[in-house]
């Protein structure tokens, strides 16, 4: 096991933190204490559950610079996206704490009996395994709804956003939270497996890369323990033929390059109908040209860097060999340390990497397609199934293809992106259970049948 976890600003280079890995036995106990606490926190009348939540929004809205701040240090975001990041987590707060306690009332069924009904019973411990490219959105939309159905919560977050997860266990416990209901897990990956084997842990949540999901799951399968896996992406953008580009080039640019690309729902293969494509690609060449690179803690920046120098060595990788394999460099290609310039890559096919695999970072493959038949099928010509957009003015044809798309999510007109309001999460490569919504509340919960004679 490792001693230490030093976080460094991607953007700087400059160390941050240091911090020391948990010992085996403060591990125990702190699983000690989560489960203790559950004993109690699960009978908490959810009216105060969601008045915690209340609590909650309320710290981050006092402390959104100081957080922003925080994210942008961190894993080198543009500061206003960091802003962003933490609005959506006030705002789930929000959701589950008008919405929570309907949600879990008891449903009632007609049946023989003279009353029977579903109880929604929280399952015990439950280890939210985060990744470090929303570092606090990621891990409130885990740890929220499963809190407030009256599970306790550990986290393991990625090492390089620890002062991340640090703060939000401070944030969880300055609203009121007792002590045990919110726990950060310093533990390095090999700690883990053992953690997720502990009789304690009921249930795992992870968001991460595909390889991180079938590690996960064959250990959690192992043990018989429910999981949530949300994994990476490979999203197609469609624009066809009768697209307003006026009305949406800036949401589908943002599909792409918000947060440098790394984002699991981010736009990454762009399929484009013929009839539109150079209109398209002028004026997507000139939005990107045009994003402002700068120091990401400075309000007019655009673009960021990426998290780790390593991220953008792979994403190089990609970009070399799809070119070796003739796709053409219309645009961008430049690194520096953690920094990937924008880059556009035209001539794609369907045996390059960045068709096939998931580019963590801000590259579009742009595709060009004779009808709207053939975009289609090129969208879910991919082992991923998170999300599809297809930009077109005819809605009810697009409508007509919701069931020929086997993915999580489906928009029209607008760009992928998780709601409070609405389910989320993937299918095949992509991982499954969902997150958010009502079933967010329910994915780790017993639906429990009462039957009373």
């Amino acid at each position: 096991m490792q001693s230490d976890i030093t976080t460094t600003n991607p953007y700087t280079q400059d160390k941050i933190h240091t911090y020391t890995y948990y010992s085996k036995q403060k591990i125990q106990n702190l699983l000690h204490d989560a489960d203790e606490r559950f004993h109690n926190w699960k009978i908490t009348a959810i009216k105060e559950r969601t008045q915690l939540l209340n609590a909650v929004a309320s710290h981050l809205e006092a402390q959104v610079e100081h957080y922003s701040a925080l994210i942008t240090t961190e894993m080198g975001k543009p500061i206003t996206e960091s802003r962003s990041e933490l609005k959506k987590c006030i705002d789930l707060c929000h959701f589950y704490s008008a919405n929570a306690e309907q949600f879990l009332a008891d449903t009632l069924i007609e049946s023989e009996a003279h009353e029977s009904f579903i109880s929604y019973d929280p399952l015990g411990c439950v280890l939210g395994i985060m990744p470090w490219n929303f570092p606090f959105w990621q891990a409130f939309r885990f740890a929220i709804p499963t809190l407030t159905a009256g599970n306790t919560v550990l986290l393991k977050h990625a090492a390089n956003v620890t002062g991340c997860a640090m703060a939000i266990e401070t944030i969880f416990k300055t609203a009121g939270y007792p002590e045990g209901c919110f726990t950060t897990l310093l533990a390095d990956h090999d700690t883990i497996e053992t953690i997720i084997q502990n009789d304690i842990v009921k249930a795992v949540s992870l968001t991460g890369s595909e390889k991180a999901g079938r590690t996960i799951a064959k250990i959690a399968g192992a043990a018989l323990k429910p999981i949530v896996l949300e994994l990476g992406g490979n999203n197609a953008c469609v624009v066809l033929a009768d697209a307003d580009l006026d009305a949406h080039i800036d949401t589908i640019v943002k599909a792409r390059m918000q947060n440098a690309g790394q984002s699991c729902i981010a736009a990454k293969r762009f399929i484009v109908e013929a009839p539109i494509y150079d209109v398209f690609l002028e004026q997507f060449t000139k939005k990107v040209a045009a994003l402002k690179v700068e120091d990401p803690q400075k309000d007019s920046c655009e673009i960021g860097v990426l998290a780790r120098k390593d991220l953008a060595d792979t994403l190089a990788e990609q970009v070399k060999a799809s070119i070796a394999k003739g796709a053409h460099l219309h645009y961008g290609n430049t690194q520096q340390h953690a920094y990937y310039q924008p880059t556009i890559l035209t001539n794609v096919t369907p045996d390059m990497p960045v068709f096939t695999e998931e580019t963590f970072g801000p590259v579009a493959a742009i595709i060009k397609v004779a009808n709207a038949e053939e975009a289609y099928a090129l969208a879910r010509n991919t082992t991923f199934g998170l999300g599809t957009m297809v930009f077109t003015a005819a809605i009810e044809d697009a409508k007509r293809q919701i069931i020929n798309i086997p993915d999580g999510s489906f928009f029209i007109n607008d760009m992928v992106k998780s709601n409070p309001e609405l389910p989320f999460g993937g299918t095949k490569a992509s991982g499954y259970g969902r997150e958010l919504s009502k079933e967010g509340l329910f994915a780790f919960t017993n639906k429990k049948t009462v039957y009373i004679k």
